[in-house]
């Protein structure tokens, strides 16, 4: 996922047990202020009514900088002082805290499980209690706020979005051959683009799993995106969340259809040694070779911050994009697999961090971080003249108009598998081992609690 990617191993998840009431049932209540069911507020974090709330999340440097910028007019006009404190250890740290009386107001979880971990502890407040549901629900890329859900109430919303379906290529070479941009199926795109790249004598794929520890979950995105289209989300729910076990036949067959690009020589460059020897990063840098070694590359929109500098500086002239297409006889609607960071309130009685909340996952949030570029609302809503370039515009346009989205499947997987024998098994996979023995090894995997 973009936050693990970009962390080489970055937080993972927790139980399957907590996440066993996600993605299930209708929000228990929706509006502003209603469907508290009864319960009593969250009483975390500092003070309350002292003009200042404390944040705690998992990005720093730029993006840090970023963030608060974004938040400058809204401080200037609320008088609130935000408070941000950036943790690379966050899973950890947020969790130590939390246990020891010392939470921050707002934590910004850049995966679910921690979340709904508090969750299932009381100790986050949901938040059809503080924010109109509805409004929020009716901005937002359809699915995304089921990613914090727990047993039927959702207790975190997303502020920022990554988008993984994406199919990257070399502009220049691609456009002169005369390729297929709009590929109606993933049939149609082998057959008629990787297929034809294959037979002009360039290698149509560019993919590179090697991310040191966690190598393998580059792996785990391909199988990610074939459930999604080939069985639709209710399946991918199903699967993340262990109501259907992991080598369900369905999901052997997207392993399977993920071999088709990933294992066959003739289709990736360097055929299984360059994808598990070529780090994730350096995967499309030789697609801007002249001539391209490779032409296709299948990454999040966060894939350009590792391209050569040449190329950033010139993305649009540079590169095209085309969503990961429908599978044909699959899903019928556009989805599409991403992540994000998930704002959730550890403090329910202050009226400032409410009012915090409220904004940072308002559709008015992050028009300062999305013109330094690296930054995708979450929101439709969003005004997408912030964006920098045409490619950023393109990849929220995909966005917006996708049927649904669903959060990167490790990510809602217990810490066990997800971030750890999925990843493995798949190495394995890569290496020769067939889909159904690498399912059967996952699900034995399996926490039984």
């Amino acid at each position: 996922m973009p936050r693990r990617a970009l962390m080489a191993g970055g937080a993972v998840v927790a139980t399957a047990a907590l996440l066993s009431g996600c993605l299930q049932n209708p929000n228990a209540g929706s509006g502003s202020g209603g469907g508290g069911g009864g319960n009593a507020f969250v009483d975390g974090g500092t003070a309350d009514g002292d003009k200042v709330v404390t944040i705690l999340g998992a990005f720093g440097g730029d993006e840090e900088k970023n963030f608060n910028a974004s938040l400058a007019e809204f401080e200037k006009s609320s008088g609130i002082d935000v408070q941000y404190t950036s943790d690379q250890d966050f899973t950890t740290t947020i969790k130590q805290k939390v246990g020891s009386g010392d939470s921050p107001d707002i934590g910004l979880f850049p995966q679910p499980g921690g979340l709904l971990e508090f969750a299932a502890q009381n100790k986050i407040q949901p938040i059809d209690s503080y924010l109109d549901y509805d409004k929020l629900q009716g901005t937002l890329l359809p699915g995304f706020l089921d990613a914090g859900r727990y047993k039927g109430r959702v207790y975190g919303a997303p502020m920022r979005n990554a988008v993984k379906s994406i199919v990257w290529y070399p502009k220049a070479a691609y456009d002169k051959a005369g390729y297929e941009k709009e590929p109606s199926s993933i049939q149609d795109l082998q057959k008629n683009v990787a297929d034809k790249i294959e037979a002009s004598g360039t290698t149509p794929w560019c993919i590179g799993w090697e991310s040191d520890q966690a190598t393998g979950w580059v792996g785990t995105d391909w199988v990610e995106e074939l459930v999604l289209r080939m069985w639709g989300p209710s399946v991918y729910d199903d699967w993340t969340s262990h109501r259907i076990p992991f080598n369900d036949e369905r999901i052997v067959k997207s392993l399977d259809e993920a071999a088709k690009f990933n294992k066959d020589p003739k289709m990736v460059l360097g055929g299984t040694k360059g994808v598990l020897n070529t780090a994730f990063g350096d995967a499309m840098t030789p697609a801007f070779q002249n001539p391209p070694k490779c032409m296709l590359h299948r990454q999040g929109n966060f894939a350009t911050t590792f391209y050569p500098k040449n190329v950033q500086a010139d993305l649009d002239g540079t590169v095209g994009i085309f969503v990961f297409p429908k599978f044909e006889g699959g899903y019928d609607g556009q989805a599409i697999l991403g992540g994000g960071d998930l704002a959730g309130l550890f403090n329910g009685n202050d009226e400032d961090s409410k009012k915090v909340m409220e904004f940072l996952t308002s559709d008015k949030f992050g028009g300062p971080w999305a013109k330094a570029g690296g930054w995708l609302s979450p929101h439709k809503t969003f005004d997408v003249s912030n964006y920098p370039n045409q490619t950023t515009k393109d990849i929220a346009d995909i966005a917006n108009k996708a049927s649904v989205l669903r959060f990167d499947g490790s990510d809602l997987m217990p810490k066990a598998v997800g971030s750890g024998t999925f990843w493995t098994e798949m190495v394995k996979w890569e290496n020769g081992q067939s889909s159904q023995q690498t399912a059967d090894n996952i699900e034995a995997s399996w926490p039984k609690s």
